[in-house]
């Protein structure tokens, strides 16, 4: 884990607005390279447009701006000169809703490598074999590498739709609530391959699941009504939270 435990993603005074509407309000957060950090909080806390404030998604709003800085690698994110193609394909965003392409299982992986016109069939098929092993889904499909991704389970889409983001090498995975419509059996196997995947890649996971942040974050970041609340290590979050807000939201208060 080279640079585990650096600061990859620092974050100071930063305040998102859509319109007049602040959505996010002076956050100041490290994230540190190689862990998993869970986002918890209610409906409407701003977990959502924070994930999305990182890859620069929330762009594509009309009237939405921002305040304050975002540094990944020590780079301003929203500086003028900013690649936000390249941003984006740093930091591979996962929805809650699995959205495979209407292609073959191969074809949905190597697809954004052909865009960027990376097309060796031997090349691409070790590409393929790599990003599926990594979430746990090859000996599922190795022999079904041809059919659709539609054909999939919804969990086994998800993993599928992970692979693809990893496909691209990105040295952050952002999560919006990726297992909210799946089974506990799927849910576990993605939190498995989240558990192998932090050793090469930063991850953070927006989760409405409080227990699931308890089991696979190293640390947990608690917002609400677009405030940080409190970050801290997962385990004192949720055994000693340092305020009561928090201590209310995980014991069911609220939310």
């Amino acid at each position: 884990m080279n640079g585990a435990g650096t600061k990859a993603i620092e974050i100071t005074d930063f305040s998102h607005y859509f319109g007049s509407a602040q959505t996010l309000k002076r956050i100041t957060l490290d994230v540190l390279r190689n862990e998993i950090l869970g986002v918890i909080g209610p409906a409407g806390s701003g977990k959502s447009t924070f994930l999305c404030a990182l890859n620069r998604l929330n762009d594509l709003v009309r009237g939405s701006r921002v305040e304050g800085s975002v540094r990944i690698d020590g780079q301003d994110i929203y500086a003028p000169d900013v690649n936000v193609v390249e941003l984006r394909r740093k930091l591979g965003m996962v929805f809650a809703t699995p959205v495979p392409l209407p292609r073959s299982l191969f074809e949905n992986i190597i697809f954004g490598r052909r865009l960027a016109g990376r097309t060796g069939r031997e090349e691409m098929s070790a590409l393929v074999r790599d990003s599926l092993e990594k979430v746990g889904l090859w000996e599922e499909v190795k022999d079904r590498l041809d059919e659709s991704g539609l054909k999939l389970s919804g969990g086994q889409q998800q993993r599928l739709c992970i692979a693809r983001i990893l496909a691209l090498k990105p040295e952050f995975i952002l999560l919006d609530e990726p297992t909210s419509g799946l089974d506990p059996v799927s849910t576990m196997k993605i939190e498995d391959s989240l558990r192998l995947l932090k050793k090469d890649y930063t991850i953070i996971l927006v989760t409405n699941n409080v227990k699931q942040s308890a089991r696979v974050a190293d640390r947990t970041a608690f917002f609400l009504g677009g405030e940080l609340i409190e970050v801290g290590p997962t385990g004192r979050i949720f055994t000693a939270p340092a305020d009561r807000r928090t201590d209310d939201y995980l014991r069911g208060r609220f939310g």
